[in-house]
């Protein structure tokens, strides 16, 4: 099938970033979320990503006007039926992302396929719940989406050929590059990062060396571009406890088990560059 329209559910960092990718590829795309302050911040943060590339003659004025005419502001999950494929890009969280899922399943049209935007809930899991599962795929994008230059295609067990080969294809067209990946906790890149990240913490919590040395040498010595403890929170803490938990559930391998500082710091409220500090300070 053809693409020309994609609904994304989720005006948030990821959201907006996905919605600029599309609209930048010549897609139109409608923007909802559960307010419509919501729209608007995820509208002004594209905008403002699209001033700065304007800044750096990356894009003219005319590209980045075209650009936010192809994203329209969706009042209503109804307002996304038409649409011929639909992002789902909530928060990390299993029932939130049921939820939503279910409703865009009801109102989109049967040949519409649908994607979920996660780098640790089952896509197996989420299309159980679906009347049509044989449509969901995973589409785990990277942040910042507009700058980052993968994404991970995530077939569940009840994904169809046709609806994984147009997601990649979709990928693809949007300028991203896309690797195929079936279904498993973490999918690829976060099995291994994640963990690695974790070890950091370990390795700081064990009082190896301080959190400027762990980073220099990662990015001195593996030739990294930031260390995992500066990563860590970029990502955010909570986000990668979140994480490590799923791994040390479902994988039941006591290698996954979360660093006690990583949980301290989440439970101190100490979440990174979202909070103002982590484990440097913002």
């Amino acid at each position: 099938m053809e693409i020309k329209t994609v609904g994304i559910v989720g005006a948030g960092l990821m959201g907006a970033g996905i919605a600029q990718v599309c609209a930048s590829a010549g897609l139109t795309v409608r923007l909802y979320d559960i307010s419509e302050s919501a729209v608007q911040a995820g509208i002004t943060r594209i905008d403002t990503s699209l001033e700065r590339l304007a800044a750096k003659q990356k894009i003219s004025a005319q590209e980045r006007a075209a650009v936010l005419e192809r994203i329209q502001r969706a009042a209503a999950l109804d307002d996304l039926g038409e649409c011929d494929f639909l992002i789902e890009a909530a928060t990390e969280n299993l029932a939130i992302k049921q939820g939503i899922l279910q409703s865009l399943d009801a109102v989109a049209r049967p040949d519409s396929l649908i994607a979920t935007n996660t780098s640790s809930v089952s896509i197996t899991k989420l299309a159980a719940s679906l009347a049509q599962p044989a449509r969901l795929v995973g589409m785990h994008f990277f942040n910042p989406v507009p700058v980052m230059g993968l994404v991970e295609v995530i077939r569940g067990i009840q994904t169809s050929d046709a609806a994984f080969a147009a997601t990649l294809a979709l990928a693809q067209r949007i300028g991203k590059t896309a690797v195929g990946v079936r279904n498993a906790p973490g999918f690829v890149v976060n099995r291994i990062l994640v963990p690695m990240i974790n070890e950091a913490i370990f390795v700081l919590q064990e009082g190896l060396a301080s959190a400027e040395d762990i980073d220099a040498g990662m990015k001195l010595g593996a030739n990294h571009p930031i260390g995992p403890l500066a990563l860590a929170d970029l990502i955010g803490l909570d986000t990668l406890l979140a994480v490590m938990d799923v791994f040390y559930h479902d994988f039941n391998d006591s290698k996954y088990r979360p660093a006690l500082l990583l949980r301290e710091m989440v439970d101190a409220g100490r979440l990174g560059r979202k909070s103002g500090q982590g484990f440097y300070a913002y």
